[in-house]
């Protein structure tokens, strides 16, 4: 069946987390019950594939369209070369508690799952409560035997940085970085294709099933980048309507933020689909054959042959490509 290219809109997988709360339905998201931490909008991963919900491809699941559409339509480099899955995962968070501390590992690692890949993300706070923190980096000096010495003595929260948020931040998160999201932020979450997380820390507390979830420290250990990975935070209030800011590049993402005001004339590439991101306000998202309304909280799939598109109305985009 031939399918004339058009932006795919696909149903969350929500994920209940000991840290989640009900701040998604602020978007008008369809929640199932307990507290949600994790609304995967667009997946292509063995623990969450996401389903077209609009246009002539509904019910197809993301792997389904890359097995059809895929070298076409997710362009020439919108593959993974290690396992060939659609190379990004895109989220929103909702952290009503505090996350895990923890560090993700980068593709070469060897204590990978066969197929998987590391994980190097971005995030976008969407929302931030008075006060609201994360933790992002080691403290200076902190090398692995000083880690290996505060996790033995109980002192680990000594080690690690902790960075006040409000809403519009952006921090690049590449492999090797420790990390965690504090209570109080809506985050919206770009990263690699991949759901491997190690964790350093947990507060000693009881998961969903009442137990202690388990801790990565040898793992953790191996992969953090004690010298620092490349992490940089930015404030994005400079952004300019009709204009892209450039909030995280890296090897497998680059993330530009837009200020829609008036009718914004755009087009994708042959090198890679686009991701768009709804962060906040509504809109029209319109194209050679077709239109629709866009609100806050929608993520959309811009096929690589797409070509033109607008975008319309009063809203923040986030717009993320494979870069060439």
């Amino acid at each position: 069946m031939t399918v004339k290219p058009y932006p795919l809109q696909f149903k969350p997988e929500m994920k209940e987390r000991i840290w989640g709360g009900r701040a998604l339905e602020g978007f008008g998201l369809e929640l199932p019950e307990g507290s949600i931490g994790e609304g995967w909008m667009i997946g292509d991963h063995p623990n969450g594939t996401t389903k077209v919900m609009n246009g002539e491809l509904a019910g197809k699941g993301l792997d389904e369209i890359r097995e059809g559409y895929g070298r076409e339509w997710f362009g020439t480099k919108g593959f993974s070369e290690i396992n060939g899955r659609f190379p990004l995962l895109i989220k929103l968070l909702d952290c009503n508690d505090d996350l895990s501390v923890q560090v993700h590992p980068t593709d070469a690692y060897e204590g990978l799952p066969a197929g998987e890949l590391g994980k190097t993300e971005m995030w976008y706070i969407l929302d931030a409560k008075p006060g609201a923190k994360i933790i992002y980096g080691l403290k200076d000096g902190v090398d692995r035997a000083a880690m290996e010495a505060a996790i033995a003595e109980g002192r680990i929260m000594d080690t690690l940085q902790e960075v006040p948020v409000e809403a519009g931040d952006a921090f690049y998160i590449p492999a090797g970085t420790v990390h965690a999201l504090c209570s109080g932020v809506v985050v919206a979450e770009i990263q690699q294709n991949s759901d491997t997380t190690y964790r350093l820390y947990d507060y000693d507390r009881p998961g969903l099933d009442g137990k202690l979830r388990e801790l990565h420290v040898e793992d953790s250990l191996n992969v953090i980048a004690y010298e620092g990975a490349g992490a940089q935070r930015m404030k994005t209030d400079g952004a300019v309507a009709g204009q892209w800011l450039n909030i995280a590049t890296s090897p497998y993402f680059v993330v530009e933020k837009g200020i829609v005001a008036a009718p914004w004339q755009l087009a994708t590439s042959a090198e890679s689909f686009v991701i768009l991101v709804v962060a906040d306000g509504e809109g029209r998202l319109k194209w050679a054959d077709g239109e629709q309304p866009v609100k806050a909280g929608e993520c959309f799939l811009l096929p690589a042959t797409l070509g033109d598109y607008e975008l319309s109305g009063g809203m923040t985009v986030l717009r993320s490509v494979v870069p060439a």
